[in-house]
């Protein structure tokens, strides 16, 4: 994440990228079996007078550090992380938006899904820690999430704790845990929603966990502990997206999936 660059495989990431920001696409390179559905992203490829080419199978996997490249790769721009500032804060809580934050989640593979699960919801702002259990996007991360990344802004902070009670005037923030929840104190609170949830094993840090306005747990069968990170951010992001604010209807843009703008 600290690179300068970073590559987005699978046609479906790919295509995403070219659809929402493609002013950070550098290079593109695809297989002979990917070629005829990467035709229209060459011809603006060839109209921006920007690098493309057809390779190997192999090459490609060297490009992309990856065999999980899905016969295409796009080079793009990293982007450039920061901290939110405190009017920003502040129009989102006006505007109602949900917040995800992450505490330490560790697994590029689980950040990926959880930011599709995000995107899906409508969640556009998560939060990470500047810490070094802390997962940054990578190659995996944008493939697993499908083009989600596209859709959901990544902030940096230093520090979960302050951020939390920076928030806390105009957000309820609410912490997930895998036993001892109290919904009903959720329930109770009529602020916008900030998400909290914790590292693979180790859960929500102590000092994040006291710094939630309330803990919620999400019931199960009790044969097994809990559900997968990105599986429990999945059910939460509903519960407090779906359930508790009014569905609005979705936005369904006009413009087709073929057609990259600049």
């Amino acid at each position: 994440m600290r690179a300068k660059e970073l590559v987005i495989c699978g046609l479906k990431a790919v295509r995403s990228r070219f659809e929402t920001n493609s002013n950070s696409i550098r290079r593109l390179f695809f297989n002979r079996a990917t070629a005829p559905a990467a035709g229209d992203l060459c011809r603006w490829m060839a109209q921006e007078r920007m690098v493309y080419r057809c390779v190997e199978s192999d090459e490609l996997e060297l490009i992309s550090g990856s065999v999980h490249h899905g016969g295409i790769v796009v080079v793009v721009d990293a982007p450039q992380l920061r901290a939110p500032e405190l009017s920003e804060i502040q129009q989102w809580a006006a505007a109602g938006e949900t917040l995800l934050l992450l505490d330490r989640v560790g697994n590029v593979h689980n950040l990926g899904a959880i930011i599709r699960s995000a995107a899906f919801f409508g969640v556009t702002k998560l939060i990470l820690p500047d810490d070094p259990l802390t997962a940054f996007p990578t190659e995996a991360t944008y493939r697993v999430a499908e083009g989600g990344l596209d859709h959901v802004h990544i902030f940096s902070v230093t520090h979960l704790v302050p951020f939390i009670r920076a928030l806390q005037p105009n957000y309820s923030v609410i912490g997930a845990a895998t036993r001892g929840g109290r919904p009903e104190l959720a329930a109770r609170d009529h602020r916008p929603v900030a998400l909290v949830l914790g590292n693979e094993e180790q859960g929500l840090a102590p000092d994040v966990s006291a710094a939630c306005d309330a803990i919620v747990t999400i019931p199960g069968s009790n044969r097994i502990e809990s559900l997968n990170v990105s599986a429990a951010a999945a059910v939460m992001l509903w519960e407090f997206t779906q359930r508790r604010h009014a569905a609005t209807p979705s936005n369904n843009s006009s413009r087709g999936p073929n057609q990259p703008r600049r």
